[in-house]
């Protein structure tokens, strides 16, 4: 059954790619992005020419995740034009590169608001009509810094990841007796197919930045060529967009808890597996083991 799908942060990178392969697969796609008829008015209109080109039901939204009325509004014009949302999935996000002290409190809070807070703003707006339903699919889409190796000069976007992370986890058992299914996707460092570093934020206070490259002179550079060192030749964005749209088109009920996707093999999946299983035997033992499956 075709689905009705929302992706934030839809312009470029991930988001981008997602929504594409899910309208492919014969999925309604509404790819929400900020600014339509500004900035990105020319990522509407390649949406636009790809839905046709392709036959496929690929829509352009408006949705600025760090507005609460845009989000409202998006999501009530998906609700109206097909009365369910299906799938949701919290792509939007946005990194930042340097040392952490050269970072202002205002330029941490902005980060935890477009990776973290973005996501709660679309979850008021979107979850009640899917607890209502008893039905649908959010999928997060993590970092495989959360719980992997983490190179330094990436700490404020590592922290709001984590951030992000972490409230996926509480969702999926306070979503699961709704029956709402959650599935948390954790890609590694891809530097084909994104954007992340390209359009990466750098830190205000450039004279405790300077400090630093006294003692830490290129290691962004460094920590770069590395990690596209450590990548298989063949390692894409595609790969992400591919496994995402694997879980939404898997039955209901069977959607995995969490999957990674990481060529380079940063150590993640081996941390979070002792996270994951110790999450499920401390709801066993405390009486909680249903929320670790979606009521029927």
């Amino acid at each position: 059954m075709s689905n009705i799908a929302v992706i934030t942060g839809a312009s470029s990178g991930f988001g981008a790619l997602t929504a594409r392969t899910l309208a492919l697969a014969g999925n309604t796609v509404y790819a929400g992005m900020r600014e339509t008829t500004g900035r990105n008015a020319p990522q509407v209109q390649a949406v636009a020419d790809f839905s046709k080109e392709n036959g496929v039901d690929l829509r352009a939204i408006e949705m600025d995740v760090n507005d609460q009325a845009s989000v409202n509004a998006a999501i009530a014009q998906v609700e109206a034009e097909h009365g369910r949302i299906d799938v949701l999935i919290h792509n939007a996000g946005h990194m930042v590169v340097g040392p952490a002290e050269a970072f202002t409190p205002e330029q941490l809070a902005e980060l935890y608001n477009v990776n973290v807070l973005s996501t709660q703003r679309v979850n008021r707006a979107a979850l009640p009509g899917m607890r209502h339903r008893g039905a649908g699919l959010v999928i997060w889409v993590s970092s495989s810094s959360v719980k992997g190796g983490t190179p330094p000069y990436l700490s404020p976007y590592f922290a709001a990841k984590a951030g992000m992370d972490s409230l996926a986890v509480s969702y999926a058992a306070e979503l699961a007796r709704w029956g709402v299914e959650t599935s948390i996707v954790v890609p590694g460092s891809f530097t084909n197919g994104t954007n992340h570093f390209a359009h990466s934020g750098r830190p205000q206070d450039s004279a405790v930045e300077a400090e630093y490259e006294t003692k830490y002179a290129g290691l962004m550079e460094q920590v770069s060529e590395k990690l596209a060192a450590l990548a298989p030749a063949d390692a894409d964005a595609s790969m992400v967009s591919d496994e995402i749209a694997r879980i939404v088109a898997l039955p209901e009920g069977e959607r995995p808890y969490r999957v990674h996707i990481d060529p380079a093999n940063d150590g993640s999946e081996e941390v979070s597996e002792v996270a994951d299983r110790i999450r499920t035997e401390f709801l066993t033992r405390v009486d909680l083991a249903d929320l670790l499956t979606v009521a029927k």
